[in-house]
Order: structure tokens, then sequence, then C-alpha cells
């Protein structure tokens, strides 16, 4: 039996996140915090720019390429003054344009796209100053790591092998091994994958209950198709016509033995190399730069018993 370890993988992180996120809640005595994050998102891939943060937003076709953006919601419980745990539920909106990279081949190709990202991240915090402890006010940097799930749309590819046919329509046996047809359709679906996100900020603390921060977060993604520049295996469906069967089949069609299924899957393969763009080892990073505000809440943080 094949076993699918990415799509494994993915389902693990999930019941991992969900998990965790009720422990965090259920946990006793802790200082929470609620909050909201702005800022933009950028991808780095095979198309467009390859700086990894601070790429210059494109707003000059606005219609086409829509504005950079990110925005989310976070929770995090203070678990003592230096440590937290974070749950962060963002939107992204990305573009990569190769009209506005350095790269002198990537202008000249001239491929663009856009896409819209949905997250789920479970982050631990270590701030180097005591800011989750009980002062009026308080600066400290902190670092950040964990784990996350993106959904985001990627290509798909469907391939229909049918039977040349007369004018009346009636499907036509091939007579030799490239005598049938094979049409292509590309569309788009969503599609879930991991993410380690991991990241430098600043926080404020303020007025007791209130924080101001910024920070820096890079996410590494487990998929290289976030900025359309290649089809995944799994994203590929094949159809074979059933006019004609096999023979000794009552379901099979006669496109699926040899040698026509064999001259098929190499059409397929064929068409799959021709699709990708670039590096094909190398993986795609949704990086983002952001502020955010949080409120405290819950008892006051002595973190004892």
């Amino acid at each position: 039996m094949k076993i699918d370890v990415q799509s494994f993988m993915q389902k693990k992180l999930i019941y991992t996140l969900i998990a965790l996120f009720f422990i965090s809640v259920g946990y006793k005595g802790q200082r929470h915090e609620i909050g909201v994050q702005l800022g933009m998102s950028n991808l780095v891939g095979d198309i467009g720019r390859t700086n990894y943060v601070l790429q210059k937003p494109v707003l000059d076709n606005i219609a086409d390429y829509g504005i950079p953006f990110y925005g989310s919601i976070l929770y995090r419980m203070n678990f003592n003054p230096y440590q937290t745990v974070r749950l962060n539920l963002g939107y992204n909106h990305i573009q990569f344009i190769d009209a506005y990279a350095k790269e002198q081949y990537r202008r000249n190709r001239k491929l663009w796209g856009t896409n819209s990202v949905v997250e789920a991240d479970l982050i631990f915090e270590y701030n180097f100053f005591p800011v989750n402890d009980e002062q009026k006010s308080l600066v400290s940097p902190y670092i950040f790591g964990g784990v996350g799930a993106i959904l985001a749309s990627t290509p798909q590819l469907t391939v229909e092998n049918d039977f040349r046919r007369d004018a009346g329509g009636t499907a036509l046996a091939p007579t030799n091994v490239n005598d049938f047809e094979t049409r292509t359709t590309y569309t788009s679906s969503k599609k879930l994958t991991m993410a380690i996100p991991f990241g430098i900020g600043l926080k404020y603390k303020f007025n007791y209950n209130w924080a101001l921060f910024g920070e820096f977060m890079f996410r590494p993604t487990f998929s290289d198709s976030i900025d359309y520049s290649m089809v995944d295996d799994k994203s590929v469906k094949v159809t074979y016509n059933k006019d004609i069967l096999a023979a000794g089949s009552n379901n099979k069609s006669l496109l699926q033995e040899s040698p026509y299924k064999e001259i098929a899957e190499a059409k397929v393969a064929e068409l799959l190399k021709d699709r990708q763009v670039g590096n094909i080892n190398s993986k795609d990073w949704v990086n983002t730069v952001s502020i955010g505000l949080s409120y405290s809440f819950g008892r006051p943080p002595c973190y004892c018993e």
C-alpha cells in the first residue's frame, strides 16, 4: 500500500495545532493576550522578485495585481515573563511579477501572478527582557519559531485522452500509436501545505495591559506551486474515453492498453516538463513585515499556583 507522506504530515500538523491550542487555553493561571496584526506579505519563488523582505509593492495596476497585504488575529499565552505561545490566524495577498525583478532573464520572461493565502501558525516566542511581567511599560526584542499550515491556490491539470472521430462523432479505433487526441485544461484549486514560520520582532508594552509590536516573519513552505511555476503530480487528473473498450474488458478504455497508455503518459510528462518554471528543487517562501496591537487580560501574571 502506498502512503502519501506529505498528506499524512499535513493532517498530523492540523491535529497538533488544534490540540496544542486547546491545551494552551486550558492551562491554569496564565496571562492571556488577544490582538491584531497588519502588514505586507511577499513571495520568494521562481517568478517575481527575489528579495526576502521589504519588497516594494506594485501599485500601478491594482485591478490585476491587487495590493500586497497581510492581516491576522492572534492569541498569546504568556506562561512566564520571557516565554509565550502564540496562535495566529492570518490572510495574505501576494504578488509575483517578473517585470519588477532585478534579474534580466526574469524581466525578459514577463510572467506574473497573484495568490491569496490563508494560514494558521502555532509559534513559540522568547522575549529577551521580562516584558510579560507586571509593569507599566517595557521594551523587548524577541525571536520566534513554530509550525504552520497554509491554504493557497495552485494549478491543476486535466488531461483528456480521446479517440479521433468521424464527421458524425463516432469514435475511430486508432491505427497507430499516435492516432488519438489529447486535450488539456488548466484550472486552479486550493491546496493545503505545511510551513515553518520563524523570525524576529520588537515589543513595547505600555499602560500595563497594551502592547505594540513589529516583526519580520519568514515562512519556508513545502510547496513549489504557490507561484504557479509548476504542477504537482498530485494535481494532475488523466481521463480516457471509453467509447471503445479494451479487449475482454467491460470498463477499461482501449487507450489504457499498451502501446497507447505509454504514449499518453509520455505526453503528460512532457506537458509537466514544459510547464515548469525555474528550479523545481527549491520551495516557495511567503514572508511578512507587520505591526500589531494586543491587549492582556486574565489573572495578574504572578506565574504561580
